[in-house]
């Protein structure tokens, strides 16, 4: 479509002839083309129109209907645009729409220079996500953008989001935000005075809150807060603060840190806290009474030092067994042993070097020191022939000291292991290989043990790994369950280990590294065991049989269906009290939709057919609008509970949850938890629970909670 002309004036023929002159250099400096043009070439400026005229008395171009500033990287919007081809400056005004990069600004008159890129604009609003700006004016450079009396919501504006007025902010390179003389806070209620703030729009917003209200018979009524404020872009610092009115004020500083430019090379977090308990505390898990003082603290830390160098730290002290489970049960439960390590690991082509070191910063529970252990693994490494190798070796400092003056353990350990391997594959179907192997561990500066001092031990072992692969397929297809074929994959595995006098110098031996209780297979290798100090003699056949049933799907080309593995030993040597054949372990999992999933687990000794562990849940969804889960946990003359976990999407806003623990040994409901969620302004998380709990001995009967926690900043 060809740009409308449009000049008022004499009709004299020499003014009319001028006129039409001026018009087209003028069009021509500004380079116009038609209504919907490209991009504009690099350095180049482009005005255009539906409608075009000329003002005599300014000699501006002025372009109406789809009026458009196209420059390199920039684009202007809006309802009349006027260009003055000498100083290459345009003005326009009515619904502007400017966007440069990951910004979009709207403003109601702009002024934008062509030769350097610059503007000026009245009464802008700024998006650059997840950042909403306004103020009343903003300049700019192709760089960045400064925006004068202003004010920024995180996300869309509204009365709960997170937000801050300030003198002047700084939208700059790599979506950087900086803010002069800033008032920080939620909606309209801005109480944190700032001279700077700095805030790198792709790590979390510059503050973080998480508070919870309630009331529990052990605590009272409680109100508990952690806020987290900006020291440096990638370094927040803050307190966790709890009041408990039947307890008393437990605070402490907290914190989190990223590197800035690469938060996933670096990144950590510390809280802690301290309070004066003047309530009822209880005994510990040792028995005695819990102290009057009482405090915590916690570090995670997670650093990659080099392309092939990581280091991890994970630090716990308590000052009692009980003080996270009393004021932050949240945190307990996943870790009710606390741990404490440092680790770093080097990752070479085919090996890697860790350095390993456990503490134990707390006197209620015996830890198995490393103070450390220096480890090196080869990976399995080809000979020539159809040989492999494989090869790993430590060094620790051992020790274990139990709490109230319990005989302490210690030892300095040198171990190594060398395995050897030949595989063989008679049909590409089938696969047989024999292995052999041998370890050397040499313990020195022993006590615990029978006799103190130094000892050297040598183990062999001879075993043999073998499995069958074998599958089918079947034209099935099932529109209902959207299954498109199938494919079956079947693999019998036999492993074959065989290591005599494991048990000898036992009774020199310090048994730090020992035998847990476990009801699954141990591992059979040599190479694998982790009770190095603690081993018996093996001579054990395994057998497993894996299945797995699949689909295929269109995104990650299969979808397992049925995936259900069986196991057990037979052991031709037994130590006392066990069976010639261990208990049967079958495992199944069912998959047969997105919204269906069913796991078991299922342990049974085959001799008497009792059942000596079981464990299942099935869930049913139905994407985000509900979810419903039944598990139960048996493990025979411990343990037999059952569980239920539902929650149901009401609208955006509300939804519900509900959690019951049965235990069926005890006949009552241990848990009960009733709750309504609320999203507020897809920022806030509020959960309102009732709890309601029986026969435990620390955990209130009765809890009221409101659990307010950030959504997405």
């Amino acid at each position: 479509m060809r740009p409308k002309l449009a000049w008022a004036g004499s009709r004299d023929f020499a003014p009319r002839v001028i006129r039409r002159l001026v018009i087209i250099l003028a069009l021509g400096a500004a380079q116009f083309a038609p209504a919907q043009p490209q991009a504009a070439p690099p350095g180049m400026l482009s005005v255009i129109g539906d409608d075009v005229s000329l003002d005599l008395n300014t000699t501006e171009s002025v372009f109406r209907g789809h009026a458009q500033i196209r420059d390199q990287g920039m684009l202007v919007l809006a309802d009349e645009i006027r260009f003055n081809a000498t100083t290459k400056v345009a003005i326009a005004t009515g619904h502007i729409v400017f966007t440069r990069g990951g910004a979009r600004l709207i403003a109601d008159r702009l002024v934008y220079s062509g030769r350097d890129g610059s503007f000026s604009a009245d009464n802008i609003r700024l998006g650059a996500h997840p950042v909403f700006i306004e103020g009343a004016s903003a300049s700019g450079s192709p760089t960045e953008i400064t925006i004068e009396h202003a004010s920024a919501a995180y996300g869309e504006p509204g009365p709960w989001q997170p937000a801050f007025r300030a003198d002047r902010i700084t939208y700059g390179p790599a979506q950087r935000l900086h803010s002069e003389k800033a008032r920080l806070g939620i909606g309209h209620m801005k109480l944190l005075s700032f001279p700077r703030l700095q805030q790198d729009l792709a790590l979390p917003f510059i503050f973080q809150v998480a508070l919870n209200v309630g009331y529990r018979a052990s605590l009272g009524a409680f109100a508990e807060a952690d806020v987290h404020l900006p020291v440096f872009p990638a370094l927040r610092l803050g307190g966790d603060l709890g009041i408990y009115t039947n307890r008393g004020l437990m605070a402490g500083p907290s914190g989190r840190y990223a590197a800035p430019q690469n938060p996933e090379n670096l990144h950590g977090y510390f809280r802690s806290g301290y309070i004066n308990d003047h309530g009822d505390k209880k005994t510990d898990i040792l028995g005695r009474r819990v102290p009057e003082d009482r405090a915590y603290a916690e570090w995670r830390h997670t650093q990659r030092l080099a392309e092939n160098l990581t280091l991890a730290a994970h630090v716990n002290w308590w000052r009692d067994s009980e003080v996270l489970r009393d004021f932050r049960p949240r945190a307990f439960l996943p870790v009710q042993a606390p741990d404490t390590l440092v680790e770093s690991v080097y990752q070479g082509r085919n090996y890697f070097v860790s350095a390993f070191a456990r503490f134990q910063p707390n006197t209620f529970h015996a830890v198995q020191q490393r103070l450390p252990e220096v480890r090196f693994d080869l990976l399995p490494l080809a000979l020539g022939n159809g040989f492999y190798q494989r090869f790993n070796a430590s060094a620790a400092v051992l020790r274990e000291d139990p709490p109230e003056g319990g005989p302490q353990r210690r030892s300095d350990r040198l171990d190594a292991y060398y395995g050897l391997m030949r595989p063989f594959a008679p049909r590409e179907w089938a696969a047989v290989t024999p292995i052999a192997g041998g370890r050397f561990t040499h313990y020195a500066n022993t006590n615990g043990a029978v006799r103190d001092g130094s000892y050297s031990r040598l183990l062999g072992e001879i075993g043999l790994d073998a499995e069958v692969r074998a599958h089918g397929t079947f034209a099935y297809r099932n529109e209902q369950w959207k299954i498109d074929g199938l494919r079956h994959l079947l693999t019998p595995r036999l492993t074959y280990r065989h290591r005599p006098e494991a048990e000898k110098g036992r009774a020199r031996i310090p048994r730090i590294d020992r035998e847990v209780f476990s009801t699954y297979l141990p591992p059979l290798g040599l190479g694998d065991v982790r009770n190095l100090d603690d081993l018996h003699a093996t001579n054990t056949l395994r057998f497993a049989l894996d299945n797995t049933l699949q689909t295929r799907d269109p995104v990650h080309g299969s979808r397992d269906l049925v995936v259900f593995n069986v196991a057990n030993d037979f052991r031709f040597r037994r130590q006392p009290g066990e069976r010639d054949v261990s208990a049967l372990h079958t495992e199944l999992a069912l998959m047969p939709a997105r919204w269906l999933q069913l796991d078991i687990y299922q342990s049974l000794t085959p001799q008497t057919l009792a059942l000596r562990e079981f464990n299942s849940g099935i869930t049913l969804r139905d994407g985000n609008a509900w979810s419903l889960r039944f598990a139960n946990n048996y493990l025979r003359h411990e343990i037999k509970d059952y569980f239920v976990d539902g929650r149901f999407r009401i609208n955006e806003v509300f939804g519900t949850l509900t959690r019951l623990h049965y235990d069926e040994r005890r006949h009552r409901f241990t848990e009960q938890a009733y709750g309504v969620v609320q999203n507020l302004g897809n920022t806030w998380l509020i959960s309102y629970t009732v709890s309601l709990h029986s026969g435990r001995r620390r955990e209130s009967g009765f809890g009221l909670n409101v659990q307010i926690d950030t959504v997405r900043f």
